[in-house]
């Protein structure tokens, strides 16, 4: 019996490799690719390319860095998962960030593991993935855990709470009436990866339009320090 049949995966699962580093890269190729049960059908090294060889191999799950030269492995993952909502995407970190899990999960990540994981629990996890499993590493369970507490708890906005600092930071250049063109200069990023921000803030704001944010803003009168 193969080790996939013994853990109950029923299929080869098709994993596409997505990190910046080289090293890391090829390393999980070679860990996860002699592997029965996987097979590593693509790599890339920037959001550009996860996405071109999500849509060229429509993969069974993505293996994600989250910090990526040209953007964000999250957006990756919601894109992709926009695209391919049959494909599965895991975010690799080497930062037990609890904002990145939030956005992660919102994003459509079905889990987030630490690159510390040890190879045996990589594979677990991956499998449990394939089953359809969801999962986060247990280093940042409690902390994302904690997050929630706060959030159903309290504060002055509880939906402000699910925005990352840079969401933050781009909501309010958003109030302020700054196009995207605009914002993108100030941020430092893309039009495109603007764009992206916005359509999520929206999202976790329940929001239609950006005439709405402006109004959200001034509800709450948060400022320019919410950040």
């Amino acid at each position: 019996m193969t080790e996939a049949r013994a853990t109950g995966v029923a299929k080869t699962l098709r994993l596409l490799i997505v990190d910046d580093h080289e090293v890391v890269r090829q390393g999980l190729v070679a860990l996860l690719d002699r592997r029965d049960g996987f097979q590593v059908v693509a790599e890339a090294g920037n959001v550009a390319e996860a996405i071109e060889q999500a849509r060229r191999f429509e993969p069974d799950i993505v293996v994600m860095d989250v910090r990526l030269p040209d953007g964000s492995g999250i957006e990756a993952c919601r894109e992709i998962r926009a695209e391919l909502p049959a494909t599965r995407v895991v975010m690799l970190t080497s930062y037990p960030d609890e904002e990145a899990v939030l956005s992660a999960i919102v994003a459509g990540a079905a889990g987030y593991l630490l690159k510390q994981v040890r190879a045996r629990d990589l594979v677990a996890a991956l499998e449990a993935v394939g089953r359809g499993e969801s999962l986060l590493d247990p280093a940042v369970t409690e902390k994302v855990l904690e997050r929630v507490r706060r959030i159903a708890t309290g504060g002055h906005t509880d939906e402000l709470a699910l925005l990352t600092s840079q969401e933050q930071k781009i909501l309010m250049l958003v109030a302020e009436g700054k196009t995207n063109k605009e914002i993108a200069t100030e941020v430092f990023l893309s039009d495109k990866t603007v764009k992206n921000y916005v359509s999520s803030i929206l999202s976790k704001l329940n929001l239609e339009r950006r005439a709405q944010a402006a109004a959200f803003v001034a509800k709450h009168r948060i400022g320019r320090g919410v950040d």
